[in-house]
C-alpha cells in the first residue's frame, strides 16, 4: 500500500499492490482461516523471538513465483520477517474507508488469493487494475505497478486542482 499526496490543498490516495485491505474487526489470521491455506504460506514457520518466515522453496516457487529465479533467491535471503502479532491483531477504522483507493489484482497470486484481492477492492470502492502477476508485481511488473501510481497521483493532483 502507498499513500500518495499532492501539494496544497493536500489531496491523499491509498494504492494497495497485491495487498490485504482489512475491514474495520478483522484480523488477518481470520481471512486466512477462512480458506485453505495458500502455497506461499503452507509452510510458514515462526522463530522463538516471534517472527514468521518464509521457507526458500515457498517464497521462490509461490510468494515470488513470476520473478526471476536467481532474484526471487536474492529476495528470499533478505526478506523481512513477520511479526506472528500481524495475524492476530484486529483492525481499527481503515483509512480507505475515507480516502479514494486504486487496488492492483495479481491474478497469479499464490499468497493473498486472487478473488480475495477483488473482494477487498470491489468494498473499498478502488480503481482496479488485473495483472498477469504473482504477489510482488512490484518486481514483476514494475511498468504496471507505476502507472497505477501514476494515475492515482494524477486524480489526486486533479481532485486537490
Amino acid at each position: 500500500m502507498t499513500a500518495l499526496g499532492t501539494g496544497a490543498p493536500h489531496v491523499v490516495g491509498l494504492v494497495y499492490v497485491a495487498a490485504f485491505g482489512l475491514d474495520k474487526g478483522e484480523s488477518l489470521g481470520a481471512l486466512l482461516s477462512q480458506g485453505p491455506v495458500t502455497p506461499a504460506l503452507a509452510h510458514l514457520f515462526t522463530d522463538a523471538q516471534g517472527f514468521g518466515w518464509l521457507s526458500e522453496d515457498d517464497f521462490v516457487h509461490h510468494f515470488a513465483a513470476d520473478v526471476d529465479p536467481v532474484k526471487a533467491k536474492v529476495m528470499y535471503a533478505v526478506q523481512q520477517a513477520l511479526a506472528d502479532s500481524a495475524f492476530t491483531d484486529v483492525m481499527g477504522v481503515p483509512a480507505w474507508k475515507s480516502l479514494p483507493c486504486w487496488y492492483l489484482v495479481a491474478r497469479a497470486d499464490q499468497a493473498i488469493p486472487p478473488e480475495g484481492e477483488r473482494l477487498f477492492a470491489r468494498r473499498m470502492g478502488a480503481a482496479t487494475i488485473e495483472v498477469p502477476s504473482g504477489h510482488v508485481a512490484m518486481v514483476s511488473h514494475p511498468a504496471e505497478v507505476t502507472q497505477l501510481i501514476k494515475s492515482a497521483a494524477e486524480a489526486c493532483a486533479a481532485t486537490a486542482g
